[in-house]
């Protein structure tokens, strides 16, 4: 009787890891959802469509991007974070859903820790420090020094509040002992008008948007924010090299599941995704345009979640900006 009860027991313990192998196997059945918590045609976009379309292939079934903004990216973002978690839905998280908004607002209705399954790091996205050419600065000592000279005098755009080129130019102002005043945006095109126009003086903001301008002559690049310089502009160097020690910002783009799918199927995608970055293709397409291709192992990714949620809480704490 015992023993009857013990394997009993043992049969039941193992099901979940059984049920969860038979899964991964017959896995996918049916397309997959990818949902994009930003309209179209932004970076976070492009990226998903670009990998979607290249593990469409592999996996056996389409990958379909779906656009869901809205609420800064809460809305897309929650509609995965209360997802079945059987694969079939996925979220493009990036650092704005991931870990600056969960520390800057009361109410976010999701984890990001905990509702959600790391899958890959996809790429970093370092951004391009640039200023108008009136302003009298050609480099990060420059800009610093005019900085201290006129604290307040210099007016920063961003994205918006909470947007990750607010979050690195604060960055930078804890960093270096600086003041400058923020003007948000709703969003980069308005912000990009101001800055041409000379509106505001200078933005931390994507560099495949802020290069033609550079070229143009209309901006003029400063530094990058990443850890080392970007191949596509060898030139222009970072700005820890340029004196501000550990500096490193930027944007970044990993894909995430509904926490308590099946470890098989996290591990499927993960080896898919991995393989698409990796592929010449997408690795030179993202790298021409100052974007660093990664694919990280879900455990290496949700670590770098980690890592990114304390340092925004560290910056938005110690820096004392408005947020909210």
């Amino acid at each position: 009787m015992r023993r009857a009860v013990l394997l009993a027991v043992v049969a039941l313990a193992t099901l979940p890891v059984g049920y969860s192998v038979v899964l991964a196997q017959a896995y996918p059945a049916r397309p997959i959802r990818l949902v994009v918590p930003l309209p179209p045609g932004g970076g976070n976009d492009t990226i998903a469509r670009m990998i979607g379309q290249r593990i469409s292939a592999p996996l056996g079934q389409q990958v379909v991007v779906d656009n869901r903004p809205g609420a800064g990216g809460l809305i897309g973002a929650e509609i995965v974070a209360k997802a079945p978690p059987d694969g079939y839905t996925l979220l493009l998280g990036g650092v704005a859903v991931m870990a600056i908004i969960p520390n800057v607002q009361k109410k976010v209705p999701y984890d990001p820790a905990r509702d959600f399954q790391p899958v890959s790091l996809i790429a970093k996205a370092p951004l391009l420090v640039v200023v108008h050419p009136s302003v009298p600065v050609h480099s990060v000592k420059q800009l610093v020094a005019l900085a201290k000279a006129k604290p307040g005098e210099l007016n920063y755009a961003s994205n918006g509040v909470g947007s990750s080129t607010h979050l690195a130019t604060e960055m930078f102002k804890l960093m270096t002992g600086t003041s400058m005043t923020h003007v948000p945006y709703k969003g980069l095109s308005p912000a990009m008008a101001d800055l041409l126009s000379g509106q505001v003086q200078l933005m931390f903001s994507s560099a495949v948007a802020m290069l033609p301008h550079v070229k143009a002559g209309k901006l003029r690049a400063v530094a990058m924010t990443g850890a080392k310089r970007s191949s596509a502009i060898p030139d222009i160097p970072t700005v820890a090299e340029a004196g501000v020690r550990d500096y490193e910002a930027g944007s970044w783009y990993g894909i995430v599941a509904p926490a308590g799918t099946p470890r098989p199927i996290i591990d499927r995608l993960n080896k898919e995704i991995v393989v698409a970055i990796r592929s010449r293709e997408i690795h030179d397409r993202l790298a021409n345009e100052a974007v660093i291709p990664v694919g990280s192992s879900p455990d290496e990714f949700s670590a770098h979640i980690k890592k990114e949620l304390a340092r925004a809480a560290r910056v938005v704490k110690e820096s004392g900006a408005r947020f909210d």
